[in-house]
């Protein structure tokens, strides 16, 4: 904004309503000018958008060839047809795309939303203060909309900003709108921008609000599973991702000296953040600092949602509150077959239930704690929270006496379901896992449990097996049967959520990540569910943090991998500290603290590389992708926020690995090294195009296996800006998963070579053989020297662009 100094008169004017808006400081405030982008619409950075799909083609994948979206159809859009609107296939895959994505921005932005109304309410306008390492505070904030928030207040218009372009873009998806896959494609990548900046407003209102910790490198160490709840006291079980709720009901066993009485434990991102509360640099009201400091550490982590059915199962809970996002839509019907009140908290999980918020706390709990009614209706936070830990404590002896004092199955009836099994297999064929339930049962039948113990982690707890049994098995209760002693004892070790990364941790890793000798950012994002079993989230984090990578996850991911140990029974947690360099794991926080990935990002290129973040977003993304080596992973059922949240790093050039259901999703951005025209990189010290090898090669990729997953994540991790200690580090490790898993070197790695001192030393001569016989490199053996060969020759000055307004100086 430009700013505007002397006087003026206004003079002779009628009728005229002169508003003056927010009055900007620009020199008191920012040491930048305003970049070019400002709130960007829809259309803004669509030329950088162009530039992703110039180099990563759309691939789809369609489910069906068919558009039901509106009543012209269905409409067959196989080959060259198009639909009675005139839309083709791939415009079609393009629309859902949006749709999905816009699906996971909103359910962040949202969340945002009601936290500022919340946090207002409670406790006023606070100072917005991330403490004295972290001064680029907000980062996304910045380089979208340009500003920096001072109080809470300031991110009302960025929230206000959020909702007016998703507003935009759900309108382009109806009948008769855009048209051009393109076009979609540009738009999705702006709601998983939007997405983001939600995220980053969701997780910095309540770090302020709730004093949670402002990039804890030393985050505690935190119980996790069912083992953790106290069986001889009422469980409140607070399942979702908006704190709330379970916040006052912490608050409100704190102010009642409850604690002996009643354990409070979460799942999902609600569990991460209610063991975060009051543990930063302290509350700026005293009086609430003084009562509730440390609070946080009281919670329980109960689990991740891939738990969730397990332990309604194990019946290890006496209340449930659910608040909003990831919780299953029959909770209900599980909680009232077991007796367990329910407590809907927020408008967008409702569950057909009687709205009580405005009925006295007492009578509430009577109608539950006598179970006139399995659930209630509870939006007002403060009694939300009073309800909750009241009903809990009233209902634990009522549950005793009218179910049994086992929760499992007797043996008895064990027995008699595991033999009623005909061996038909319609389980398995409905098994995401493909687990061999009809064999799995059949040994049960027998008498050996082994099966059902082996494969009880990889089991999602979906249902579908019992859904579709003609026998009516139900088959989770064998598997919670066979595993009692496991689901009553289960305890880990997670780390707390940290918070956003410090900027005095980026000036550690900023020249390592950028040169290479760090080889990398490897983000665990996305949420849980994992058709081949949690493990392979702890494999994953354990292959990269062993190598020095830096490992950051967040939400379930960080949850389910605590659920391993190594020989000493140490979780990875446990084994590699948590700060933001190499060789350390971090766990960021919850699914909205997963926007402090994309805020170290732009770290990096601001405080490393002394980039203009302010309103600058194709210019910070440009240097990432060119520059930052990082690469995310989604490695679940992929939610449409996990979705949104892998458009977004995409947009801001960082790359990432999907599991291979996310094929069900339709689109992928995958890069063609064949085509020599899509990876010319600008040198903007002078303007030149170089033609560069693939680095990275895709933007988001569907991993077939987990070995896969990782060998791909290596590579895209690799970038123009390498030196070549840094490319040598990270082609050892490329070549090194690829023997591990596959035993084999991979066949391209040629393509990232430019000098001999890239090539990995314990490979050095053999790969120089290879290149001289094999792909006709000329070597100079006396001086171990490569003289022709590669695709560009190492250039420690080289500065790559997609950006042509960052050229320097134009040949």
């Amino acid at each position: 904004m430009d700013k505007m100094e002397g006087s003026f008169a206004v003079e002779d004017m009628q009728n005229v309503q002169i508003n003056i808006g927010a009055i900007v400081k620009e020199v008191e405030e920012w040491d930048q000018p305003m970049g070019p982008f400002p709130y960007p619409s829809i259309a803004t950075l669509r030329d950088w958008d162009f530039k992703i799909m110039q180099r990563y083609r759309v691939f789809y994948s369609p489910i069906c060839d068919r558009c039901t979206l509106c009543t012209y159809g269905p409409c067959d859009l196989t080959g060259d047809k198009r639909g009675a609107c005139g839309i083709d296939q791939a415009a079609q895959q393009g629309r859902i795309v949006l749709i999905a994505v816009l699906m996971g921005c909103t359910a962040h932005a949202a969340h945002g939303r009601h936290l500022y109304h919340w946090c207002l309410d409670k406790f006023g306008d606070l100072p917005f203060k991330m403490g004295d390492e972290i001064l680029v505070d907000a980062p996304l904030t910045r380089t979208i909309a340009g500003i920096k928030p001072k109080t809470l207040k300031d991110f009302g218009p960025v929230l206000g900003y959020v909702e007016e372009q998703v507003s935009q873009l759900l309108a382009c998806t109806h009948t008769g709108q855009e048209g051009n896959y393109k076009d979609f494609e540009s738009k999705a990548l702006h709601a998983g921008m939007l997405d983001s900046l939600g995220k980053e407003v969701s997780d910095l209102i309540q770090i302020v609000a709730y004093d949670m910790p402002r990039g804890d490198e030393d985050a505690p160490l935190v119980e996790c599973g069912m083992g953790t709840l106290d069986k001889n006291k009422a469980i409140l079980i607070t399942y979702g991702h908006n704190l709330a709720g379970s916040a006052e009901a912490m608050f409100y066993t704190e102010d009642n000296n409850l604690w002996d009485k009643v354990d409070i434990g979460g799942v999902c991102c609600t569990a991460i953040d209610n063991t975060r509360i009051c543990e930063g640099i302290g509350h700026p009201d005293k009086e609430f600092n003084d009562k509730y400091r440390m609070v946080g550490a009281k919670a329980k982590i109960a689990g991740a949602i891939g738990w969730w059915r397990k332990m309604v199962r194990g019946d290890c809970m006496d209340c449930i509150m659910v608040d909003e996002q990831c919780v299953w839509t029959d909770a209900i019907v599980d909680a009232e077959k077991y007796k367990i009140p329910l407590i809907a908290t927020n408008e967008k999980i409702m569950l057909g239930l009687p709205d009580r918020t405005n009925d006295p706390v007492d009578e509430i709990v009577d109608d539950l704690v006598n179970f006139r009614m399995p659930g209630v209706v509870v939006l007002d936070p403060v009694k939300a929270g009073e309800v909750g830990v009241k009903t809990a404590i009233a209902v634990k002896p009522k549950r005793a006496d009218i179910r049994e004092a086992d929760p499992f199955l007797s043996e008895e009836d064990f027995k008699k379901y595991a033999e009623s099994c005909t061996y038909c297999h319609s389980c398995q064929f409905v098994c995401p896992p493909h687990i061999k339930i009809g064999d799995v049962v059949r040994a049960a039948a027998e008498g050996n449990y082994e099966p059902l113990s082996t494969t009880y982690e990889i089991c999602v707890g979906c249902r579908r097996c019992e859904q579709v049994c003609p026998q009516d098995i139900p088959i989770l209760s064998l598997y919670a049967y066979a595993n009692r002693d496991y689901i009553r004892n289960q305890k880990f070790k997670m780390r707390a959520g940290r918070g956003p990364v410090k900027d005095t941790e980026i000036r550690r890793v900023g020249a390592p990540l950028v040169l290479g000798t760090i080889p990398g950012v490897i983000a665990i994002i996305g949420c849980g569910n994992y058709p081949n079993g949690t493990k392979e989230c702890y494999d994953i984090a354990r292959e990269f943090v062993d190598r020095g990578f830096i490992v950051a996850a967040t939400g379930c991911m960080a949850m389910d991998m605590s659920l391993y140990t190594d020989e000493e029974g140490k979780t990875i947690w446990e084994q590699f500290p948590g700060g933001f360099d190499g060789r350390n794991i971090c766990n960021i926080g919850s699914c909205v603290s997963n926007a402090h990935l994309h805020g170290a990002g732009i770290k990096v290129a601001t405080i490393f590389a002394g980039r203009n973040e302010r309103a600058n977003y194709d210019d910070i993304a440009d240097y990432i992708l060119s520059k930052v080596g990082a690469c995310g992973v989604a490695w679940g059922a992929y939610s449409q926020k996990a979705a949104s949240i892998a458009t977004g790093f995409n947009r801001l050039g960082v790359p990432a690995v999907v599991q291979s259901h996310s094929v069900m999703y339709r689109r992928a951005f995958l890069g063609r090294t064949d085509k020599k025209e899509d990876w010319e990189i600008i040198d903007a010290r002078d303007g030149s195009r170089v033609y560069c090898e693939p680095a990275p090669e895709h933007m988001l990729y569907v991993a077939e296996s987990v070995e896969e997953c990782m060998l791909m994540m290596a590579k895209l991790c690799f970038r123009p800006s390498d030196n070549n200690s840094g490319r040598m580090i990270k082609l050892t490790h490329y070549c090194d998963i690829s023997m591990k898993y596959f035993g084999c070197m991979p066949p391209d790695w040629p393509i990232y070579v430019r000098h001999a001192s890239d090539l990995p030393l314990k490979w050095k001569e053999d790969m120089m053989k290879e290149l001289e016989s094999k792909y006709g490199w000329e070597i100079d053996w006396k001086r171990k020297a490569i003289l022709s060969g590669p695709i560009r020759k190492s250039d420690v000055s080289f500065d790559p662009t997609n950006i042509e307004r960052k050229i320097r100086a134009k040949k």
